[in-house]
């Protein structure tokens, strides 16, 4: 069954599409934040440095960020469901290797395959989302999916600590398997084929190319992804070396780590819930350019901090709330204008926004990995980086662009 009809109301189709759209986005988050806690575990089992037991984030964003070039075209050309089944599939089997894997560089190879898979449900609930929307109801749809996705990061912790402390740290990969099982059936039995099949363009090598070199081109798609792109890549840099400055330098007892990343995942959902609201009577850009203060600001004063040696845990906690917080303005709005352009190749342009912006996340995760002095500092520096980063390409680049292609549209 094939569903091409847009909609501008988004909200209403939550319970539906919408909810499966961002439990398919949540695979990301979920994978990660889940087993998070379980890191000083893993490392004293295997024998091996905390910097190691990081490089298995770092190659599932590796994977996330390959899978999404090759999910994107074959979607624009067999549908949005096709792909997802083979996505899912692959995702559940990586998690079962995961389970049982013998030693951390194992661990490593199945972390990739798991996110070779999972990648998939990321980069297509996208381009369902831009099939049926225009860009305003895109940034709300963007927002509302956050409502969803922000539980993983609320939740996966918490249950991760609680599996981790009875059961160990294997069950948590049991349970993403599980989960990838219960999305497969999902898009099986509830999810409408978004693209026109009558429309779908043929699939050919020199033709993708082509495509992704003209993407590559567009400075608006560019610009507005890489601005996501850097802030998320401040976001993983926490999401790396949160458990480590937290738990082995702060003393948070891992069960309770959950409870901290909690908030500041709450917060994102939160500010995600506003921004749907207010993309209605600001511009998207507006709210973007305003809401890329706080996190530059933030992490680069909490960095001089630090280096100064001053190491509080209170001002820690409340330099990622903010930072987190910020990111449900940020990600949505950035994601609609790129994408904004790009109707006829949606599943393309996911894809290639996709792969930068975790390209960006997989940097800093390996920052994170390699500089590791025994302080916050690695962390803190690659977050403001980013921070500052984010909000001086799109004052200097991305928003002068967006102007100028407004200006030429409205000109007869």
């Amino acid at each position: 069954m094939t569903n091409t009809s847009a909609t501008s109301a988004p909200e209403k189709l939550l319970p539906g599409w919408l909810l499966l759209l961002g439990a398919l986005t949540a695979i990301g988050s979920l994978s990660i934040d889940m087993y998070l806690p379980s890191f000083p575990t893993i490392a004293q089992q295997f024998g091996v440095g905390s910097n190691l037991v990081q490089l298995t984030l770092a190659s599932f964003l590796v994977g996330l960020a390959v899978g999404q070039i090759f999910y994107g075209p074959l979607s624009d050309r067999f549908g949005r469901k096709p792909p997802l089944y083979v996505g899912m599939a692959l995702y559940l089997l990586g998690s079962l290797a995961c389970m049982v894997s013998q030693d951390v560089i194992a661990l490593i190879v199945f972390r990739f395959l798991q996110g070779l898979g999972g990648c998939a449900g990321m980069v297509i609930a996208r381009a369902v989302v831009r099939d049926r929307l225009g860009t305003t109801g895109a940034a709300r749809a963007f927002s509302l999916m956050m409502l969803v996705m922000g539980l993983a990061p609320i939740l996966a912790p918490l249950i991760g600590g609680s599996v981790l402390k009875f059961w160990g740290w294997r069950v948590i990969f049991g349970g993403l398997a599980a989960f990838g099982l219960f999305c497969l059936v999902a898009i099986h039995y509830t999810m409408q084929e978004t693209l026109d099949r009558r429309q779908a363009a043929p699939l050919h090598l020199g033709r993708t190319l082509k495509q992704y070199g003209r993407l590559l081109l567009d400075r608006q798609f560019v610009a507005y992804s890489l601005v996501g792109g850097l802030l998320q890549g401040g976001m993983f840099a926490y999401i790396t070396g949160s458990s480590f400055v937290l738990i082995e330098l702060h003393g948070i007892k891992p069960e309770h780590f959950g409870f901290v990343f909690g908030a500041n995942a709450f917060g994102l959902i939160a500010a995600s819930q506003v921004n749907a609201r207010l993309v209605g009577r600001y511009s998207l850009d507006t709210i973007l350019g305003r809401a890329l203060w706080l996190p530059a600001l933030l992490s680069l004063s909490i960095a001089l901090l630090v280096a100064c040696g001053v190491n509080s845990l209170p001002v820690l906690l409340a330099g990622f709330f903010g930072y987190l917080a910020c990111y449900g303005f940020i990600s949505p709005n950035a994601s609609a204008i790129a994408l904004s352009q790009q109707g006829k190749q949606a599943g393309t342009a996911s894809a290639l926004m996709g792969t930068l912006q975790f390209t960006l996340g997989i940097t800093s995760g390996v920052s994170m990995s390699l500089w590791h002095d025994g302080t916050a500092l690695p962390l803190m520096v690659v977050m403001a980086s980013c921070g500052v980063g984010g909000l001086l390409l799109h004052r200097f680049v991305a928003r002068p662009e967006h102007r100028r292609l407004l200006q030429a549209a409205a000109q007869p």
